[in-house]
């Protein structure tokens, strides 16, 4: 069983995002909005993120579902994940304002399916036909939905992940927050307080001019929190993404820690407690699988982006297979047990209780994980599609993976090639135990890149 990536025409994988008022306008969330009530008719539940242009868009989209005859759940400014659990939960689907990661001037639309994933490839190339079918009907003057607005759902979420874990387990924890001025503000300290924790933020006012730092929690801009945390001798700073579906750390000591290895370390603690699968994309860095099979777990491969995580491991639970735990190597991950989807939230308080049960520091964990290099190219070319299909003609006669681009594998280290499906270019990922194996293997695939663009008509 695998999930297979289908090429979209508007939307990308988590989503369509684009420069707010050029790409993304009230025009398109307006046809989005009645698109998706055609679609998903009864009620459907809207959040978004702090961006300036948050409100109009939302109530475009509202306007057109409103429109086709839904009822509108207006949950107002909340993460990504909240408005998953909310719709899993209450309602017939949701949609939610966000452009995640991107700059200030981006913004987009995510839309969830009842069971609180994001819509799958299938579904959406059919909304995005309706999107090209101007001709949708609206209902007459006395059949049009209604709007309620409930901002008081976003308390059931926040129970809901602090609910997960033994009451007061971070009790005697200081813990310093950085929400990015997103919606995270309201939601990650009071998780972190309901466990029991000291919680300090910086960037914890909501402000879609994301005044402090740009939304993508990068070891620049978070050279704030990494202060703060050696100042106030904190156990560990956390960061959110634009909607808070990410959730990236600094250690003790005031580093960065590096996503692969806290994917790994929460796999690795996981897998001490229960035996199963452990879902991840083919860019993941082999570290999570070392500690996964040392633990006797196994895991399991998908193409790039959390949809396609987030549907294998649904997939894989109701043909009775024991999947424990998934996400990516970005700080996106995914816990079962709460919700199929990328959790920013439910990932700190899960650092909180693996500190709390082990009562070591997390720079002395991330020290004790298998070492791990991972390198990034970008190759700017037209010819993404040729250049794989070449790549796997040339690398033929070795180990290869084609679940999403050409990844080659080789003992103690990889090299995934994948053509972007928005920009005119190749990304090269490469994973090793040595930084010097690494850039060789590099080396030669750009090599091998160039050698097979030079013969392209």
């Amino acid at each position: 069983m695998a999930i297979k990536k289908i090429q979209k025409q508007l939307f990308g994988t988590n989503g369509v995002r684009g420069i707010a008022g050029k790409e993304i306008t009230p025009e398109l969330t307006l046809h989005i909005g009645k698109a998706l009530g055609t679609m998903r008719p009864g009620q459907i539940a809207v959040g978004r993120d702090t961006r300036t242009t948050g409100p109009v868009l939302a109530n475009a989209l509202k306007a057109g579902l409103l429109a086709t005859g839904c009822e509108v759940i207006d949950c107002g400014i909340l993460p990504t994940p909240a408005l998953q659990y909310i719709v899993k939960e209450h309602y017939d689907g949701g949609a939610m304002i966000t452009a995640s990661h991107n700059p200030p001037e981006y913004n987009g639309v995510k839309i969830i399916e009842p069971d609180g994933t994001e819509m799958g490839d299938e579904e959406t190339i059919r909304l995005e036909e309706l999107l090209s079918d101007h001709s949708i009907p609206v209902r007459p003057w006395n059949q049009v939905g209604t709007e309620v607005t409930a901002l008081h759902l976003v308390d059931e979420y926040i129970h809901a992940v602090a609910s997960q874990f033994e009451e007061n387990i971070g009790r005697g924890m200081t813990i310093v927050v950085d929400p990015g001025s997103g919606p995270a503000c309201q939601t990650t300290p009071a998780i972190l307080q309901a466990l029991g924790c000291r919680v300090l933020t910086i960037n914890g006012v909501m402000d879609g001019t994301f005044p402090g730092r740009l939304p993508e929690p990068s070891p620049e801009g978070l050279e704030g929190l990494a202060a703060l945390v050696l100042a106030s001798h904190a156990a560990f700073g956390v960061a959110h993404d634009g909607d808070a579906d990410r959730a990236v750390f600094i250690d003790n000591k005031g580093v960065f820690v590096e996503e692969n290895d806290e994917f790994a370390l929460i796999v690795q603690h996981i897998c001490k407690n229960a035996k199963g699968i452990i879902v991840t994309p083919v860019s993941t860095s082999q570290v999570v699988e070392l500690v996964a099979v040392a633990a006797g777990c196994t895991v399991q491969y998908t193409p790039v982006g959390s949809i396609y995580v987030a549907r294998t491991m649904r997939q894989l639970v109701e043909t009775g297979n024991p999947v424990i735990f998934g996400g990516e190597g970005n700080g996106g991950l995914i816990f079962p047990n709460h919700q199929f989807c990328r959790d920013g939230g439910m990932t700190a308080a899960a650092m909180v209780s693996l500190l709390a049960e082990t009562g070591k520091s997390l720079s002395s964990l991330i020290g004790q994980l298998p070492k791990r290099y991972m390198i990034k190219e970008k190759i700017s070319t037209t010819h993404g599609a040729q250049l794989i299909e070449g790549l796997g003609k040339y690398y033929e006669g070795e180990s290869v993976d084609h679940t999403d681009g050409l990844k080659i594998k080789r003992h103690k280290k990889w090299a995934l090639i994948r053509a972007s499906g928005t920009e005119p270019l190749v990304r090269i990922m490469v994973d090793a135990a040595e930084r010097d194996a690494g850039l060789d293997l590099l080396s030669e695939i750009k090599t091998s890149v160039s050698e097979i663009l030079d013969e392209l008509p």
